[in-house]
């Protein structure tokens, strides 16, 4: 049983296996991130049940680009479907959304559908839901890094000024708690560039279920897993 006392407050999520679902049941691949998008919707409510203030979900990384254009059409057209489906409900239920990543450069249509998205639930004071949308960790970090040298550069900053508060609030996830757990699904362990600079002291459970097979009872599973774990950050 989860101690609803010790939740973690920031969960993160790398949703994995959605074309396996898929190639499991001789489906093509959509079928599978259509099913994942109906797990996302189930997370999100449980979430926000259980009390998360914070959950990100790894939605389309800087490397996806490198899917077919059919696929990469599909899972953007998924996207706008579910954000106009699931608005109403989203900002009844108080979740504030917030995009994590270059989001503008999708499809115009997906880029209207999440700003909408965004304008309706700013002020909602409930679950945050993160969407790292064409996020790749490196190119967050990059992105800080430039900020910070151009005002190093422009005389505003005195290089040894900096520090990892400063350099946080450069990254998409400024003003979000680092995550207290990260969890991957389909049974892959590895980090797959997402929030490098955020984990550094998550906990991480890696799960074999399928992203599509993830129901609330996994969900609770490994937030257990978490719990039954001591966090020293670095100490004894």
């Amino acid at each position: 049983m989860i101690d609803l006392d010790r939740i973690p407050a920031h969960v993160a999520i790398i949703m994995d296996g959605n074309g396996r679902w898929a190639q499991n049941r001789n489906l093509p691949r959509m079928a599978g991130h259509n099913a994942g998008m109906i797990a996302m919707k189930e997370i999100v409510k449980a979430s926000s049940a259980l009390g998360v203030k914070h959950l990100t979900v790894y939605a389309f990384s800087t490397e996806n680009w490198k899917r077919s254009q059919e696929e990469i059409n599909g899972i953007f057209k998924l996207l706008v479907l579910y954000v106009d489906k699931e608005l109403k409900e989203l900002h009844e239920n108080n979740v504030k959304v917030r995009i994590l990543g270059d989001y503008e450069k999708l499809p115009r249509e997906a880029v209207k559908s999440l700003e909408r998205t965004l304008k309706t639930t700013k002020d909602n004071t409930g679950l945050q839901f993160n969407i790292a949308l064409n996020y790749g960790g490196r190119f967050d970090i990059l992105r800080a890094v430039k900020s910070l040298a151009e005002k190093v550069e422009a005389g505003e900053l005195k290089a040894d000024e900096i520090t990892e508060e400063m350099f946080a609030d450069q990254l998409y996830t400024a003003g979000i708690p680092d995550p207290d757990l990260i969890i991957r699904t389909s049974g892959e362990m590895r980090l797959s560039n997402y929030l490098l600079w955020q984990c550094a002291y998550s906990e991480f459970v890696f799960v074999d279920v399928l992203w599509p097979d993830f129901t609330r009872e996994e969900y609770e599973k490994a937030i257990e897993i978490f719990q039954n774990r001591k966090r020293r950050f670095g100490g004894r």
